[in-house]
Order: C-alpha cells, then structure tokens, then sequence
C-alpha cells in the first residue's frame, strides 16, 4: 500500500510530542503533507521543517480539507473545539484521526459517536492507553488468570498540575487552566486511566463517588475516589488527586489483587509489569513505554488498507466519557450513578 498522504490540524504540543515521533517511527507508511494551525507561524514553522512548499500551511482548516490530494486528518484541537472541527473535517469524507475526549460536553460526545455513520468514513479516536503496551500486557494476564481470579484493584493517579503549570509541559497551556468543560484535568486526564481500565476489565456498570472540592479553575476537585463496579462483578477504587504528588517509592500504582497473587505496573514510564504468587515467586515483564501513540497509528494505517479494524472507534471511546460524566454526577449529587450505555462495538485487537 502506498503512503498514506495526512493533513495536521494543530501543530501544538500534542503534534510535536506525541504524533510526530511516531510519524517519524513510521515514515514508510505516512507523508505529511500539510499542516494547518490558527497561529499559521506554528504550521509554516513545521512547514520548513519539514521541507514543503510554502502552499503546504495554513490557518483555516477548511481551506486544506477541500485538497484533493490528502488521504486522511490528524485532528489535535483544545478538547473545547475537538467535537466541532471534527464534524466540519468528517464533510470531506476522508478517514480521521481525532483526540480524546470525544467533546466538551456529553452531548458533543454523543453526536461525535455518530460521526462515522453519518459520513460513512473510519474515525480513530487517538486514545493511545488502549494502544500502550503495558495495559495490553496486564489485559492478557487478566484474561489468562495468570494470577488467579481478580478479586479486586485499587489504582492511584496523581498529576502535580499546579507545579507544572510553571513548567514546559502540557498543563503550561491556557486552555487547561481555564477549561471550557466539565471536570477539567480529571476528565482530560483520568478518561485515559478509565479508557485503561475498561480495557482491561469490560465495561464499567456503576459507580459512587466522593472528593475534596478546591478552588480552582483547573479542576473542581483536588481528590476524586471513585468505586467501580464492572459488569464482570469485579471492583475496584480509582483516586484521582491532581494538586500535588506522591513522595514514597514505589507508587501506589495499579495493584490487582487475584485469588493466587497479585498483579502491579507501579507508573505507566516504569517498563516493568510485575507479577507476584502467593507462594513466593515472581515474574517480571518488561514492555516499552509510551508506544501507544506508535501502536494507534500502525492500526489506522493498517484499518485504511483493510488489513485490520480500527480497535478505538468513536463508539467505544463514548463509553469512556459516559464514566467520566457518571462520576461528576455522583460527586455532586453524593450517590451511586449507574453509567447510561456502553460500547456494542467489540474491538479484535493485533
């Protein structure tokens, strides 16, 4: 199969950190061909570098959609505008790759779901902790009882948002510390622990929730500890706590706990999947981090030539957001919330 020919739409951080190193990884298989961003020094810049004629960056979107010579979209927008672009992109009937979450409100999520049918064109949703090779790991240990049946797990994500606001990273940017939905880093960042956790237990049925109300714009909440019950009858607690960090090694991390031991990825970075028995022994499983963003283009590639299906659709990421909204829900109103729908869409994963 030919290269695959794709416009930018936002030639940001998650552009220059994440996408393009694994376009780069996979440059067999991908072109860049255009780019286009609202500040169109950012886009001309990345024109340059990556040595295209000057008619290759653009400001306006709409203007590069209309190209007859792209194969397909890389959408990477503010969550507030990720519905949106992406329902002017899918008018020009060429496959999609967008970000999570779906959009800024349940609403926006909903309609985004239904953008694959109602243009009839494949969407990936770039939901790359579906694609990490960590969860995959743990998801098959699972499955095979490698430990024994699952019990339960705890699982303990912090982000220092404050302190890295000062920093060169992501929550460095506006748009984050005065979000424009509901939930701020919590649903920007824990829909990726949810996404994880689905991925490795099934659907989520219902949940009950409780946190620590700051003042904040970031997030309306410091700590948010959330019960999980998944349609499997597993349980589980997810601590969320976004205003500081966790001192003591080794993390708390995601500890599953399983009638003969116990399964343990202490942070996402750590390479290291730990499996431990209740005789004693151990089992140690290195894996390489971060090659979701890798791994979730190799798939659209392939999805684009028929070879595979996509494995993160619009349907299935909805699911992930339903959650995220379900425990605003029970944080404010202090009581279980049962999450509306899930996904029919049964991902067979390479």
């Amino acid at each position: 199969m030919k290269k695959l020919r794709v416009g930018i739409i936002g030639t940001g951080m998650a552009f220059e950190r994440l996408h393009y190193p694994a376009y780069q990884k996979l440059s067999d298989k991908f072109e860049i061909a255009a780019l286009c961003d609202i500040d169109f020094q950012k886009a001309d810049k990345w024109r340059k570098l990556l040595n295209l004629r000057p008619e290759n960056s653009y400001s306006d979107f709409h203007e590069m959609i209309r190209r007859k010579d792209l194969d397909a979209f890389d959408i990477m927008v503010p969550i507030e505008l990720n519905y949106e672009v992406t329902e002017e992109v899918a008018q020009a009937g060429k496959p999609i790759i967008t970000e999570k979450p779906l959009g800024a409100t349940k609403g926006q999520a909903l309609a985004a779901r239904d953008l694959p049918k109602r243009f009839n064109i494949p969407i990936m949703v770039a939901e790359n902790y579906r694609y990490n090779e960590d969860i995959n790991i743990i998801r098959d240990l699972v499955r095979a009882q490698e430990a024994g049946r699952v019990y339960y797990f705890i699982q303990n994500r912090f982000v220092d948002f404050p302190y890295e606001m000062t920093k060169d990273k992501f929550p460095a940017r506006e748009w984050r510390q005065h979000p424009e939905f509901p939930g701020g880093v919590f649903y920007d960042t824990g829909v990726h622990e949810i996404a994880a956790l689905q991925h490795i237990f099934g659907a989520i049925e219902s949940v009950h929730a409780f946190g620590v109300k700051q003042e904040e714009d970031f997030s309306p909440y410091s700590v948010i500890q959330a019960n999980l019950l998944f349609k499997s009858g597993i349980t589980g607690q997810f601590t969320f706590f976004c205003a500081g960090k966790e001192i003591q090694r080794p993390l708390l991390g995601l500890r599953i706990f399983c009638d003969n031991g116990m399964i343990y990825l202490e942070e996402r970075d750590c390479g290291t999947v730990n499996v431990f028995y209740n005789d004693g022994g151990s089992k140690q499983i290195p894996y390489q981090p971060q090659m979701g963003f890798y791994h979730e283009l190799l798939n659209f590639y392939k999805a684009a030539s028929g070879e595979e299906p996509l494995a993160v659709t619009p349907e299935l990421e909805y699911g992930d957001a339903l959650v995220i909204f379900a425990i605003l829900d029970s944080l404010e109103n202090r009581k279980e919330v049962k999450v509306a729908a899930r996904a029919k869409y049964e991902p067979v994963y390479q």
